[in-house]
């Protein structure tokens, strides 16, 4: 049975070095276009606050980046090479970003995370290091083996947190994967009703293809922030400033074939009716209605889950208020 919570736990993360310093004169400028990018990294379907506009600024902001690890790499049942950058020690803890980003979403949570989980934070494919993706070609399906890939090559019994798109993913990839130990799933963008992008024009979506097809990788990259984000105009001519804009505008393949593969995808209860993994689904109490939505239709499906609201915040938290994050699934992981 699944039972609805507002996230209450004291905090475990807050006094850990990571979250201390001062955020005027320490934030770098790689966290503030995080910042920036948050929206459009956050929500493929709706519409997303802007961290710039009544956002709670995260003191794990202050940190100064983690120093780069090597990727490391398993290779897709389909022959894609997929690369993650491993760290830390103890159990296996797999992430999965959202759209128009990388393995580097999870920057503000890995430190903590670190030091309880061995981290595997994932390219998707398309991305970083990873191999392509072909627009034309791309099905939704192959993430799924990609996720339950990494899972796998863990070796032992492995947890596994997806975000957005990332969640729809790993949600897909727990059907697959054979060492799965725990499910963390932050508003996956699920269809409600199959078929229809709920708050979204569909006149936006169908946008994207031909542009894609001119070669015109900023059309589509402004068409999403404009008309499926719903990104303020400021924001988004800020956004165009920053030294990142261009390689989310050299993302913009990857964009066009997730919108259209959360589109077209079809959410079936049946299928997960004997799934026994252990689940935490984690939503905004300010996300959109359909995000909310989506997310108790999933934990409807779910046998073992428990769904935890996140008081104050939008489907961004990890970038927003990654301490109020980390309350919930650390204590939810490291349960016996």
């Amino acid at each position: 049975m699944n039972v609805m919570r507002t996230l209450v736990r004291p905090s475990i993360a807050c006094q850990h070095p990571v979250f201390r310093g001062n955020l005027s004169s320490n934030i770098s400028r790689r966290r503030l276009e995080r910042s920036a990018l948050v929206a459009i990294a956050a929500s493929l379907l709706a519409s997303v606050p802007s961290p710039f506009v009544g956002s709670k600024q995260s003191s794990a902001q202050e940190a100064s980046p983690r120093a780069e690890r090597p990727m490391e790499f398993v290779i897709s049942p389909d022959g894609t090479r997929i690369a993650y950058q491993r760290s830390g020690t103890g159990p296996p803890l797999i992430l999965v970003h959202g759209t128009a980003d990388n393995h580097a979403a999870w920057d503000l949570l890995v430190p903590v995370l670190s030091e309880r989980f061995t981290i595997y934070a994932m390219d998707r494919r398309g991305r970083g290091e990873s191999g392509a993706t072909d627009a034309s070609t791309y099905a939704i399906e192959r993430e799924f083996d990609d996720i339950a890939a990494v899972v796998d090559v863990a070796g032992e019994q492995a947890y596994l947190f997806g975000h957005s798109f990332g969640a729809l993913c790993a949600l897909e990839a727990a059907l697959r994967a054979r060492n799965l130990r725990r499910l963390v799933l932050y508003e996956p963008p699920i269809p409600i009703p199959p078929g229809k992008v709920t708050g979204v024009s569909l006149e936006s979506v169908e946008k994207l293809e031909p542009l894609l097809r001119a070669g015109d990788f900023e059309g589509v990259l402004l068409t999403f922030a404009r008309e499926i984000a719903l990104l303020p105009e400021e924001v988004i001519a800020f956004m165009q400033t920053l030294p990142s804009w261009q390689a989310s505008v050299d993302m913009a393949p990857t964009i066009v074939a997730e919108v259209l593969a959360v589109k077209s995808y079809t959410f079936d209860p049946e299928n997960f009716r004997s799934l026994a993994t252990p689940t935490l689904l984690l939503v905004g109490s300010e996300s959109p209605t359909y995000m909310q939505v989506a997310t108790e239709a999933v934990a409807t499906a779910l046998p073992h889950s428990q769904t935890v609201m996140l008081a104050g915040q939008g489907h961004g938290a990890i970038f927003t208020d990654p301490e109020l994050v980390l309350r919930e699934v650390i204590p939810f992981l490291t349960e016996e």
